[in-house]
């Protein structure tokens, strides 16, 4: 369930309200096809603003979307956002705007505590949803989220996993499926940032009920998803975490080994410990080591494929021509996504697919606080970790609740 307070950008909030538990309270909407989907973008923060609301905009341009309302808690916030972007509604009441606008679908930018609520109440009015990540705190938020699209043909929720997105990932993902490589067999996933002790002042950074995790959860989630993207369903991870630096209640800093279905072997590091930032995916097949360098977003510059010694050079430069370069992206991602919806089809990034960098995630706290190698699919309904990242570990666990002050 949410906490009764969550935090947006510093200031205290509350969760909006849902609609009623039945469906039926929203009539369904009319087909997709031959009109432009109607978007409302809910929370008029940074992601909103600088990353949600331009690749809508870039989009309307084509004929695909136009943003008829925006949502945010505070009125004057999202008052502003209205009037900069030209957005005709603005409102601070989210099931009033589902219930007027009747919008196709809803981009959810708001902290993570506020996501399964948010999420549920879109879809209960027949919106499909596009949210920030991380997706939702726990494995049963995510489930009970799950619970809630449509069976056959949507709505559907989908997750803001914008680097599985772009020529790069597209043209390394096909070659490590057909295995033009070979075999992959050992990877690397780094997340290595640097937060300094201003950025844990404010208050509801660092805690399990307002943040949702360390940066395994907040900031590693990005290339741990994309290093499953490509390299398939994991089977078992060992994890250690630490608090080296920051006074929080989360981690600063984790490692962890991965085992992959196909046999592959990873190691994992999220730092925030990091001054020289960097985010890296290297993975060594059979034939040739694919990397990829880069920091908040990549493109194709940023992959590198080194060919062993006995590649022919034409088979080299195959591998390495990765075609007109399209930069991973919001916008990248919302094109799929609404192909996806005109064709009725669940889009990547949804259901098992959205589910399963989270399920890692768990498991490697689990790992971590427990000294103990976590299989896929362990953790389920009556295991703690389930329904708390933490999972009640002595000196991971808040030892008491605490309001938080702006």
């Amino acid at each position: 369930m949410l906490d009764a307070l969550a935090v947006s950008g510093g200031v205290l909030i509350t969760p909006m309200s849902t609609p009623a538990t039945n469906p039926g309270a929203f009539q369904p909407l009319p087909p997709l096809t031959g009109r432009r989907i109607r978007a409302a973008v809910v929370g008029a923060g940074a992601i909103g603003r600088g990353s949600h609301f331009p690749a809508l905009a870039r989009l309307a341009e084509a004929g695909e979307t136009e943003v008829v309302a925006a949502v945010d808690i505070d009125a004057t916030a999202v008052e502003s956002f209205c009037a900069e972007a030209g957005i005709p509604h603005a409102y601070t009441d989210l099931e009033q705007m589902l219930r007027e606008q009747r919008p196709d679908l809803v981009t959810i930018c708001t902290p993570p505590t506020l996501h399964r609520a948010q999420t549920v109440a879109a879809l209960r009015a027949g919106a499909w949803v596009w949210c920030e990540k991380p997706p939702v705190p726990t494995l049963a938020d995510f489930d009970a989220v799950e619970d809630e699209e449509g069976k056959d043909g949507g709505p559907y929720a989908s997750i803001v996993f914008q680097h599985r997105f772009g020529s790069g990932t597209r043209h390394v993902r096909r070659l490590l499926a057909e295995q033009a490589m070979g075999r992959p067999l050992v990877a690397h996933c780094q997340t290595t940032w640097y937060r300094d002790t201003a950025y844990y002042a404010v208050p509801w950074r660092g805690r399990w009920a307002t943040e949702g995790g360390g940066p395994a959860m907040g900031h590693g989630i990005h290339q741990m998803d994309l290093l499953l993207d490509l390299l398939g369903p994991w089977s078992e991870v060992k994890a250690m975490a630490g608090r080296l630096v920051h006074d929080v209640e989360t981690e600063d800093v984790s490692t962890a080994l991965v085992r992959f279905a196909n046999g592959a072997m990873a190691t994992v590091v999220n730092s925030v410990l990091s001054p020289d930032e960097v985010s890296r995916i290297r993975i060594d097949c059979e034939r040739a080591t694919v990397e990829l360098t880069h920091l908040y977003g990549h493109s194709n510059d940023n992959w590198r494929i080194t060919p062993a010694p006995d590649v022919s050079g034409d088979e080299a430069a195959a591998w390495q021509n990765f075609g007109p370069d399209v930069p991973s992206s919001h916008l990248e991602q919302l094109r799929e996504l609404v192909v996806s919806m005109r064709a009725g089809e669940r889009p990547r990034s949804s259901g098992t697919d959205g589910r399963t960098s989270l399920e890692l995630i768990t498991a490697l706290y689990k790992s971590a606080f427990t000294d103990t190698t976590v299989r896929a699919g362990e953790i389920g309904p009556g295991d703690p970790y389930y329904t708390a990242l933490h999972g009640g570990a002595p000196g991971w666990a808040p030892v008491a609740r605490e309001e938080v002050s702006a």
